[in-house]
């Protein structure tokens, strides 16, 4: 608890109820949520994992597709005092195995994405994790003696929502744990504070042109540095967030068309797949809503910003270095 003139990313919240209180703040599938809605949500998920007995400085991972039920528990945790380590649903178990041990979480929060991972994990030494909860309906065949499974309705409905301005800090104002892989050997995982996810997100309001008039399309993952502070940026300046479970073109397009998006990320390959769908195509929604495209993950080759402006004429189309 206490010092509130410190940045917090839960400082959202009283924005977000406050700008969209009966407007959609989130849109997944069919399924639209209000500020209102979303805030209570993630008050009565921090309320919950208090009373479970997460304490400030402790570590929760989570590996899930995209969707509200992560922006809820990003900020639920953060909420709590609680440290965040987005995990890679792309993962391989021993890649996974990795990183859970760098950081020693109390709780494995997963999706159908990567449930099996949940028995695999506690087959090796964590004596760390306490709970696992599912996302999904269902609960993993394994189940280990010294682990609480909970499921979202548990959590959600055994507790009264917590002030909005009770928020606390983990120590030296650790948030997240973001973990990069790949090019140059196993999982790294590096600590991000308040301040920095804060400052980022800020920096990209300001060169974007970020507003609460945006609604926002999800393209990459939530585990992800660019994802990740893309979405902290929206929730600050109070935009609508729609959300797939990951990058799919077609679906893109439709989910685009279909709620008026107005701004998205893109890494070199995903405006590849959409100047393929959409050559040709003079009549399309999206030619007219999109005006803000931020590109990560490589640079545009001049063909692709050639066949980007033909599909994104009223785009502005920005590259982010480190996003």
């Amino acid at each position: 608890m206490g010092k509130f003139s410190d940045p917090h990313v839960c400082q959202c919240l009283n924005r977000i109820a406050a700008l969209r209180r009966n407007s959609a703040v989130s849109v997944y599938g069919d399924r639209r949520q209000t500020g209102q809605q979303f805030v209570d949500s993630v008050l009565r998920l921090a309320s919950s994992l208090r009373g479970l007995g997460v304490a400030p400085g402790d570590v929760i991972a989570i590996s899930a597709f995209n969707s509200y039920l992560y922006l809820e528990w990003l900020l639920a945790i953060a909420f709590v005092g609680g440290i965040a380590a987005p995990l890679n649903y792309r993962w391989s178990l021993p890649e996974a195995k990795f990183a859970v041990s760098l950081v020693n979480p109390v709780m494995l929060v997963t999706d159908e994405s990567c449930e099996s991972w949940y028995a695999e994990l506690h087959s090796v030494a964590m004596p760390s994790l306490r709970w696992y909860v599912s996302l999904s309906d269902s609960h993993p065949s394994k189940q280990p003696n010294k682990t609480r499974v909970l499921n979202m309705h548990e959590l959600k409905h055994r507790s009264e929502r917590c002030s909005p301005d009770s928020y606390s800090w983990a120590p030296e104002g650790a948030v997240i744990i973001c973990f990069t892989s790949g090019t140059t050997g196993k999982p790294k995982g590096v600590t991000i504070s308040h301040s920095a996810l804060t400052v980022q997100s800020m920096a990209k309001i300001a060169i974007c042109g970020y507003d609460e008039h945006d609604v926002y399309l999800h393209t990459a993952p939530l585990c992800h540095i660019g994802g990740l502070s893309s979405a902290m940026s929206m929730l600050m300046v109070g935009a609508c967030h729609v959300l797939m479970p990951k990058f799919d073109a077609y679906l893109a397009i439709e989910v685009i068309e279909k709620w008026r998006v107005t701004s998205l990320i893109t890494v070199p390959a995903m405006m590849a797949d959409l100047i393929r769908l959409l050559r040709g195509k003079e009549c399309w929604n999206g030619r007219e809503t999109v005006k803000k495209i931020l590109n990560g993950g490589g640079s545009l080759s001049p063909a692709l910003i050639k066949g980007a402006c033909t599909i994104f004429p009223k785009a502005k189309i920005l590259s982010a270095y480190g996003n």
